[in-house]
């Protein structure tokens, strides 16, 4: 079995920065050239050996289990027309061996209270969190990479990466003492602060590898920024009890839950597919921008 075996994608929020086009359906099912931006997350927690996928969603959310669903009306027309390799392609959303499960966020607490919420699958297992709305790219996996950190020092692992000053306010920013060039020991962790008050510029980027300890100390927060219950405050108490480790990754991050991201991802991932890339490449010489 994997040392990770379950991962907990928070997919409740409501997508207000993408409106109108989240008006009816989820911010994780916008796609990136041909795939929602869940299915993104799923497939780099499958190939770092992650079996058990746990969406926290909210209401209106049906489109997600709907796309990891069997859908046999599809599924028998293709097979009926023939058309073997897009039913191979509908059949690899989700393998055989992967599980789905479903618990619905009763209220938009934050982000440590949709964690909260998947305590009652995850027990006392360590675990991984995904947010779709990051699109990580890497070779391996950003949450394999975590994963083979893990293996060696068991203990809780933040992705990380370097951000501006202005823009501290917009992450969970961390500090510590550097164990190599990628790996760092936590001492300070804070919510969104002011580019004044950080204590450093590495910002925690979508993925997060933590021990099952994590849930009494998110379950004794009280709320913070925003009048949520915030994960990154339940890690800050955790380091009081165990190590925490910030893993610099080898790899690239889309920040998809801005308009501006969302492009950029759309146009480099369509340049580097094995299909598109070469007559996109072309299309955008032409322009002559």
């Amino acid at each position: 079995m994997a040392l990770i075996n379950k991962a907990i994608f928070p997919v409740a929020g409501l997508g207000t920065r993408f409106l109108p086009a989240t008006k009816a359906q989820p911010k994780e099912m916008l796609p990136v050239v041909d795939k929602p931006l869940i299915q993104y997350a799923v497939e780099e927690a499958y190939a770092a050996g992650i079996r058990q996928m746990i969406f926290v969603n909210g209401r209106n959310k049906r489109a997600i289990p709907d796309h990891f669903d069997t859908a046999f009306e599809l599924e028998t027309e293709l097979e009926a027309a023939g058309k073997k390799e897009l039913l191979a392609l509908v059949h690899s959303i989700k393998p055989d061996d992967m599980e789905c499960i479903y618990i619905r966020q009763p209220k938009a607490l934050g982000l440590g209270h949709a964690v909260l919420c998947a305590q009652c699958v995850v027990v006392n297992e360590p675990f991984a969190v995904l947010l779709a709305d990051d699109l990580m790219v890497g070779k391996p996996p950003v949450l394999k990479q975590m994963v083979d950190q893990f293996s060696e020092w068991q203990a809780s692992i933040l992705a990380v990466q370097e951000v501006p000053a202005e823009h501290t306010k917009r992450y969970g920013i961390v500090a510590g003492s550097a164990i190599s060039d990628r790996l760092m020991d936590l001492t300070h962790m804070v919510e969104k602060p002011a580019p004044e008050d950080a204590p450093s510029r590495l910002g925690v980027a979508g993925r997060y590898i933590l021990t099952p300890g994590v849930f009494r100390e998110i379950a004794t927060q009280p709320r913070g920024v925003g009048g949520e219950i915030q994960l990154t405050d339940g890690i800050a108490a955790l380091m009081r009890r165990e190590k925490v480790f910030a893993f610099r990754y080898d790899g690239k991050r889309y920040d998809c839950g801005s308009k501006e991201g969302f492009l950029q991802a759309n146009v480099e991932l369509a340049l580097a597919h094995p299909e598109l890339g070469a007559s996109f490449r072309e299309y955008l010489k032409a322009l002559e921008i």
